[in-house]
């Protein structure tokens, strides 16, 4: 539930008397629900009309109150803010005076953010109020075929001595770039550049890294790292400052390793970065983690199982008690799909309660609690709080111990399903590893309902997609012999614009699903090796991950490098 006092519009209404706080959390909860500004929320809520809302953020800021239809932004004005600042901001440039710009913010009432950005243009502004959505569409209207100045040509705009670091990178050269001087103006705008970029090249994840005689920034995109121009790597730690007042951290702490997000609304685009900071011998090493909110689809129809697979975990997903796991390396997806059988069982006629470190993504309708160590707030002391909340359904994040696992085990004994992941290389691993935790083998083969393993494959660029014949190594190393394929047909990505010459675009989930049979939950009973079980389950009708991934390939939307990568 949303805190509508720490919305600064909500909470000067309150102050002002204007609406109480019934109607102001009211509307907190359904702005946060719908990713809806609050003014807009408030006046669909019927608390206040648009005008009476707009005229007294104006008053509270000594300025005035616009009507933008009929005060349209000027040329010069427009040009003075290239897209990524406006987008970046969110803001209306309106009319450009000598040295001073007047703006109109979809957020006035953050003071900190108007420095900010007058700071990034190096001008005077003076602020007008308007209607938020108007002005976003303005900036739509303005911008959105304006292409912001790149990382690249910011670092141009810096001089020669701090374009790309190529010649730092080359051993036989001698250079040295005096880098301590920088503008902090440019490393913002610059360090905004790249964070821009991320999100148009949906990277999931931006990495900052400073070595000894160079300064590397890298994208993960689909999977897989890509390395962007960067600066000498001088300025490697005025970026990082950057990045720890962005995510208000403390800059001068530099021993120790910090965590924080950065909230970035880049039009209709609700981006929160989670950042991670890591001291190394030679700077901070940091990381942000992007999660884009309204390009996740959690819904177990997108995600491209296999009928078998899907009806399974339905199936599994709709039973009244028992564990369910979901397991896979790091970056797998399992999250994600958890989350989207959370959303499959979610109804008002239940109850659903989640423990995360950290809650990546809000779901309506469910009570979802962070995991910090730091506080014992626990996995363990999460769940053991859970019991007494009533609920119907659980998710923990992960079984990591012994007492974790017991007291899902319980749980599911008392009438609760519980869904969770365990770090594993396959379903049937995922058994024997419970028991290795020191579960008792009676109480894996009562309790669980089915193990989904998953991995994330990348998938063939469409528009640059090229058949071709595979050697007889490659079909070797598939297992599959000449009569398996005929009249298949083979492809790879060639590399195009389209998909950074990479020959890959997007990802694919592809899964194994192990069903607890009373045959296999027997061979649990008796302590049976991994290997027995993956061999019962693929005899009672299993396909593996390696046989999902071949079904992928011989479909044409991966390539044989990638499933034997990831099976």
């Amino acid at each position: 539930m949303a805190d509508f006092s720490t919305i600064p519009v909500l909470n000067l209404l309150y102050e002002m008397g204007l609406a109480d706080d019934q109607q102001l959390q009211e509307v907190a909860d359904e702005s946060e629900r719908t990713g809806k500004n609050p003014i807009q929320t408030a006046v669909d809520l019927e608390i206040m009309d648009r005008d009476s809302i707009m005229q007294t953020v104006a008053d509270s800021l000594s300025t005035e109150y616009i009507n933008l239809d009929k005060q349209e932004p000027s040329e010069e004005a427009i040009k003075a803010v290239d897209a990524n600042t406006a987008q970046m901001f969110q803001v209306l440039p309106l009319e450009l005076y000598d040295d001073t710009l007047r703006v109109a913010f979809v957020d006035p009432l953050d003071p900190s953010r108007l420095d900010e950005f007058a700071f990034t243009i190096g001008k005077e502004i003076q602020v007008v109020v308007a209607d938020p959505k108007k002005i976003a569409n303005y900036i739509d209207k303005y911008y959105a075929k304006s292409k912001g100045a790149g990382y690249g040509d910011i670092l141009k705009e810096m001089g020669d001595a701090y374009a790309h670091n190529d010649a730092l990178l080359d051993e036989s050269s001698a250079a040295v770039i005096s880098m301590e001087d920088a503008d902090a103006t440019d490393v913002t705008r610059l360090v905004n550049a790249y964070l821009i970029q991320a999100v148009k090249d949906r990277a999931s994840d931006i990495h900052f890294e400073p070595f000894e005689e160079n300064f590397q920034i890298r994208y993960r995109i689909d999977g897989a790292l890509v390395q962007l121009k960067a600066p000498p790597h001088q300025l490697s730690s005025q970026i990082a400052s950057r990045i720890k007042v962005m995510a208000d951290l403390k800059v001068d702490e530099k021993r120790k390793p910090q965590d924080g997000r950065i909230p970035l609304n880049l039009g209709d685009k609700q981006v929160e970065l989670r950042v991670s900071t890591l001291p190394t011998q030679f700077g901070e090493s940091i990381v942000l983690r992007v999660l884009d909110r309204t390009s996740q689809k959690l819904d177990m129809t997108v995600l491209g199982m296999p009928d078998d697979v899907f009806k399974g975990v339905d199936l599994i997903v709709n039973q009244p008690n028992g564990i369910f796991i979901v397991t896979g390396p790091t970056g797998s997806g399992k999250t994600t799909t958890l989350y989207s059988c959370l959303q499959r069982v979610n109804d008002p006629g239940s109850k659903l309660l989640t423990a995360e470190e950290p809650v990546e993504y809000d779901l309506d309708g469910i009570m979802q609690v962070p995991v910090k160590s730091g506080t014992g707030m626990t996995f363990l002391a999460a769940l053991r709080a859970f019991l007494r909340q009533d609920p119907d359904i659980i998710m923990v994040g992960e079984m990591r111990d012994l007492e974790t696992a017991q007291i899902s085990i319980q749980a599911s004994l008392t009438g609760h399903l519980v869904m969770t992941t365990v770090h594993a290389n396959d379903s049937a691993g995922t058994v024997t590893r419970l028991v290795d935790m020191g579960v008792e083998p009676f109480l894996v083969s009562s309790t669980l309902r089915g193990v989904l393993s998953q991995r994330l494959v990348r998938t063939i660029c469409k528009r640059c997609r090229t058949t071709f014949e595979p050697t007889k190594t490659q079909l070797d190393a598939l297992g599959l012999a000449l009569s398996d394929i005929e009249g298949k047909s083979f492809y790879f990505g060639n590399g195009c614009s389209g998909c950074n010459d990479t020959g890959y675009r997007g990802r694919k989930g592809i899964y194994e699903l192990l069903k607890i049979s009373e045959k296999i939950a027997n061979l649990i009973n008796e302590r049976a090796p991994t290997l027995v079980i993956r061999d019962k389950a693929v005899e009672e009708g299993m396909r593996g991950l390696r046989q999902d991934g071949i079904k992928a390939i011989l479909e044409g939307e991966t390539t044989i490098d990638e499933v034997l990568k990831y099976t």
